[in-house]
């Protein structure tokens, strides 16, 4: 009787972490999935999107989709997403799923959900992210991105920034000012997705031992494709 228990119990256990597994992995390709969905959308309009030139050089991108407001009277952010930058050899890398919180400062005022994507032009800004958590605007220098497919960044402000910020919200897709919103990496995320315990974003980013994946092919398809030189 105490042997079937034992089995019984065991059968129970290994089902339930399968189907909690299989969600983790779902949740990550799903989010990967609307990342993909958010650039493409975005980069089919370049009379309104992220200008070409400004993407030719880019060292990173982080798309974050549906970022929710979080707070009522004192505004505030938080959403999930996903960061790749370009390796030594120019190509993308796996992604780190990534998290932001905070930015009240210049959302649209009464937007639910707003999708965010954020374009690294230095080194530097990339590898502060690998530190685990840095502040925009404190800890690297932010600007709202440039909009078209002919605009330039004019502004010292602009120039000087280390990483231009987009949002897209109730159907429209501008430069925001993100100053003061915290962007870290989601470790759990990262185990959950690559299946590896303790992966780092070194890792991720080296490609090292992570096997690939169809909405991961798809993604760098598309990075690719907006970011030829």
């Amino acid at each position: 009787m105490k042997k079937l228990v034992v089995i019984v119990l065991s059968v129970i256990f290994s089902v339930t972490f399968t189907y909690s597994y299989s969600l983790a992995v779902s949740s990550g390709s799903l989010k990967i999935s609307e990342a993909s969905e958010v650039l493409e959308e975005i980069m089919s309009i370049p009379e309104k999107g992220i200008p070409p030139a400004l993407l030719k050089n880019v060292q990173g991108i982080a798309i974050i989709p549906g970022v929710i407001k979080v707070g009522l009277i004192i505004g505030g952010r938080h959403g999930s997403g996903i960061l790749s930058i370009r390796d030594e050899n120019g190509n993308w890398t796996n992604p780190t799923f990534i998290t932001i919180t905070g930015g009240s400062i210049g959302w649209q005022i009464g937007a639910k959900s707003t999708d965010i994507i954020l374009v690294f032009k230095t080194r530097k800004s990339i590898s502060n992210i690998m530190k685990g958590q840095f502040t925009l605007g404190a800890d690297v220098a932010i600007a709202a991105g440039p909009v078209g497919r002919s605009a330039e960044a004019a502004t010292d402000a602009q120039l000087k920034a280390e990483i231009y910020s987009y949002s897209r919200s109730r159907g429209l897709f501008a430069g925001v000012s993100l100053e003061g919103a915290a962007l870290s990496i989601d470790d759990k995320a990262n185990v959950e997705f690559y299946k590896k315990e303790g992966i780092q974003v070194k890792d991720i980013f080296s490609n090292r031992g992570i096997s690939s994946s169809k909405v991961v092919e798809k993604l760098l398809s598309l990075l690719s494709k907006y970011t030829k030189p």
